[in-house]
């Protein structure tokens, strides 16, 4: 059984979604503010969290900030606003996935599934042999590591799944939307800003100057590219 946090200051959702969470059989530990949600992740094994942005004491943008210091687990972060600056704010901050209020329950659900199981996959024992490599760039794709010149990166599920993708395709210019439907499991409608969003995220990690890269480069109306060295 996969544990979901949800955290929210508003008890009906709560009570809504940690009803639907155990329709689908996960166990569901509520918090009413950020601080309660980074003390739950600290004291159990969270395979996904669900945060609301704005909430007292500590907002959902600044405990996803918190736990991104020590976890990797998906984050979903619900909030009212819809304007692409506040996802791409929310994505910039670690989260893997945005919903906006009002939310279908069952779209929520499809969601956190999906996170879980790119989550788990990630971290499973279906593994591959081998490393990817170019340059001083390292994909151990048996231990799921990513190493730059030999210092470990620390990166989500999300951001592992993308430069697994792309240097699995070495050489090979992808779109957005093919990054979208291989690391997400899922069709790709209008992702383009928060595929473009995670990369910048993954350049901060793994580039000297995240300006002027390396290693994922852009083809400029086309998609991102790893060349062999």
């Amino acid at each position: 059984m996969y544990n979901v946090l949800v955290c929210d200051d508003d008890v009906a959702i709560l009570d809504s979604l940690k009803i639907y969470l155990k329709m689908e059989g996960y166990n569901c530990f509520c918090a009413e503010n950020g601080r309660e949600a980074v003390k739950i992740v600290s004291e159990h094994e969270i395979h996904c969290a669900i945060l609301d942005i704005m909430m007292p004491e500590m907002d959902g943008l600044r405990a996803t900030l918190a736990m991104r210091e020590r976890y990797n687990i998906p984050i979903i972060l619900l909030s009212a606003k819809s304007e692409d600056t506040d996802k791409i704010t929310g994505l910039s901050f670690g989260a893997d996935d945005y919903v906006t209020k009002p939310f279908n329950p069952l779209e929520l659900m499809a969601r956190v599934k999906s996170q879980i199981r790119r989550y788990t996959m990630l971290g499973s024992a279906e593994k591959k042999e081998g490393q990817l490599v170019t340059g001083g760039l390292v994909v151990d794709t048996e231990a799921k590591e990513v190493t730059v010149d030999g210092e470990i990166v620390r990166l989500t599920a999300t951001e592992y799944g993308i430069i697994e993708h792309l240097m699995k395709n070495m050489g090979r210019v992808l779109t957005t939307g093919q990054i979208y439907e291989a690391v997400w499991n899922e069709p790709s409608y209008s992702t383009e800003k928060t595929v473009t969003v995670h990369i910048r995220r993954i350049r901060e990690k793994i580039e000297i100057n995240p300006k002027d890269p390396k290693y994922i480069k852009v083809v400029w109306g086309i998609g991102y590219k790893i060349d062999k060295d």
